[in-house]
Parts: structure tokens; sequence; C-alpha cells
């Protein structure tokens, strides 16, 4: 049996003929510069998500960065966030002048530990930017309450969390703005790249929209030196498509995650811990192991292709190495890291693929466990 991390011709298969027809329309109108799908897409992911507003952006790391910028962050200001993360979070927070400043994750959930932010703040500390990983919420009372006491803006990165959801707020609704991926294996993708903000504070959405169309309130006047970073038009009308259908998406995930748990509770895997104030969408399905390459090998050869997210942390990375951190720095974010595995996880996934999954996942530990005995 083959298994794939993701398939993506399974989601787009029986949406094929609306978003073809959907293209068609667009292309027959010619209305492509934040036209009527944007538009439309715009209030109808912002209604997903509970906020006021909702602005289409290019992609996830525009979305960040264009929000630190409307919130007036950077050169001499520092945002705290983690390093076990994508490397666009730490990118946005330097492409505005800003500093990073990595704070230790949960070594249980993986998230940001919100009980050491306290101890970073500065001065010059202006954000805390949260990333709701993997699909599930950091704890965001606590961390809302810590940058009420400092005055902070709290920016969230939630762009592996669509619809995710904690103590019944989605994620994106609960700072003073969210940043969303639209890239295309993301719970709801386009078909290329694709991002979004969402806020519920009105002179964040003005500014944000300036912004995204090189500070242009009215066409040729310019009021903010800003970016192309509009969305694109085919890429709304193929995410208005898939939307309605999101919610079914994430509960199949949420689904095939409990069978995972099930089949692999009885293994030497640590699988994912969910807070109880979360439900969790399943962006990736990760699991811990301290034979992590080698099991990925294995798995590999028997037809089942599994990733890392992320092997190495963003401060270990050569590209920020003038922020002065080194190995050891942050031991928990750099001991997960080294034995994080993430199993494949889509909507369309079949409980006969997580069987062989689990299957495979078995017969290697009991390989292992021979070897061992001799």
């Amino acid at each position: 049996m083959n298994v794939p991390f993701v398939d993506l011709k399974l989601q787009y298969a029986p949406l094929k003929e609306q978003i073809l027809a959907g293209i068609a329309k667009s292309l027959d109108g010619m209305q492509l510069f934040l036209g009527e799908n944007v538009q439309a897409l715009e209030k109808e992911f912002a209604s997903f998500c509970g906020v006021e507003y909702g602005i289409g952006v290019s992609e996830g790391t525009s979305a960040l960065t264009l929000l630190l910028r409307a919130m007036e962050i950077g050169p001499g200001d520092e945002v705290i966030t983690v390093s076990h993360t994508f490397i666009a979070t730490a990118e946005a927070i330097l492409l505005t002048g800003a500093k990073p400043v990595f704070v230790e994750i949960d070594p249980v959930t993986y998230l940001m530990d919100v009980t050491k932010i306290e101890s970073l703040i500065t001065p010059q500390t202006r954000a805390i930017l949260p990333v709701h990983l993997y699909g599930q919420t950091v704890d965001m009372d606590p961390l809302l309450d810590i940058a009420r006491q400092h005055g902070l803006r709290v920016i969230e990165d939630c762009c592996q969390a669509h619809g995710a959801e904690y103590k019944g707020r989605k994620a994106g609704s609960m700072g003073d703005g969210g940043g969303f991926s639209f890239y295309f294996s993301k719970n709801l993708g386009a078909y290329g790249e694709g991002g979004f903000i969402t806020t519920n504070n009105a002179e964040i959405a003005r500014k944000v929209r300036m912004l995204r169309d090189h500070g242009s309130g009215a066409r040729y006047h310019h009021d903010l030196v800003g970016f192309n970073a509009r969305l694109d038009e085919l890429q709304a009308v193929a995410l208005r498509v898939k939307l309605p259908h999101l919610a079914d998406w994430n509960a199949s995930r949420r689904a095939h995650a409990e069978r995972y748990h099930q089949l692999l509770q009885n293994l030497p895997a640590i699988t994912p811990v969910v807070l109880p104030a979360n439900q969790p969408v399943f962006h990736l399905y990760v699991i811990r192991t301290q034979h992590r390459d080698e099991l990925q090998a294995y798995l590999k050869e028997r037809g089942v292709f599994t990733g890392v997210h992320y092997p190495v942390p963003i401060h270990l990375q050569r590209a920020v190495e003038f922020l002065g951190y080194k190995p050891g720095s942050l031991p928990v974010t750099e001991l997960v890291t080294s034995e994080i595995l993430s199993l494949p996880m889509y909507a369309e996934l079949t409980d006969e693929q997580i069987d062989y999954v689990v299957e495979n996942i078995k017969k290697f530990v009991d390989e292992k466990e021979l070897v061992a005995a001799h």
C-alpha cells in the first residue's frame, strides 16, 4: 500500500467542475484586481473566524508582516515568539526591522510556554506572537492577561489553525489580529499561494488594506510605504468553493487523529496531547520518538511518506546567526525538534491507510526490540 503524506487530488476531484466554472466566470468578467471573489471571501472567512474584519493578502508571511507594520512595530522593538515554527514567523518580524525574542515551548504540547513569557519582557517589547502550531491553539487566556498587564499587542500566527478553537473562540479572533496562510497544503488551501488577516480593530484593518496595496487608500495616492501583497482573484474563487467544506474536513481530521491515537497508545511513541480548552484541527499529526530518522526511513521503504516540521529550530538557522543564539539556548525546543515526526494527515485519509501506517510503526518497534534483545 502507498500512503502519501498528503493527497491534494482527492480533495480537488469532487470540486473540480465548480472551481473551473468559477474561474471561467471570473476570467470572462476580467475583474481580477481585488474583485468580487476577494471581497466576498473577506466577508465569508471573517464570519467563519468570528471577527469583524477580514483582509485577503498574498500569503501568510505578508499577513504577519502587514499586521506588525499596521501596529507600527519596527526598528528597536522586540516581539516575543517561538523558535519551533516555520521561519516565516521570524521573517515577518525581521522584515519590519524588529527583533524576534524566542521563548521556550511547552514539552507536552510543543506550543509557546506561556509561563516563560514575562521573564523575557523588556522596555523594548512591543508584542507577543503566539503560533497555533499543528492546528492547536496556544493557551491564550493567560497570554492575553500578560499582554494587557504590560500593554503589549498580540498577533496570532494562525497559518496552521484554520477553524481551531480555544474555549469556543476561533483562532484569529482573540488577539489584536491574526495571520493565516492559504498555502496549498493547508486545511484551507489555495492552488498556489494566498493569505488572510483577521481583526476586530477598525484602524488595523484600514491600515492593512492600504499596506497590501502599496500604501494606497485611493488609486495613485499613497499615504504609506506599503507592499504589493494583494490576494489573487482566481485563488479567491477556489477558496470560496472550498470554505463551506472546511468544518467537515476538520472534523474528518479529528476523527483520523483519534484513530491514530487509539492504535498508537500501546506503542513507545508519544502522541499529540490536546489542551482541554482546545478543539484542534490537526493540520499535522505529530508523534515523537527517539528513533525518528530510522522510523521515517523504515516507513518510506514501505510506502508511507512522512514529514518533519521542523528539523532545525529558527534560532539555530544560519540566516539568524546575528541574533546570537547558540545550541543549548532553548533545550526543550532543541530536544523536541530532534524527535518529532509528522504522519500522513488529510481529510480524505482512509481507516485502512491509517491502519497500515500504524502496523508498520509496530513492526519497526518489534524489530528494534528484537535487535535490543540480542
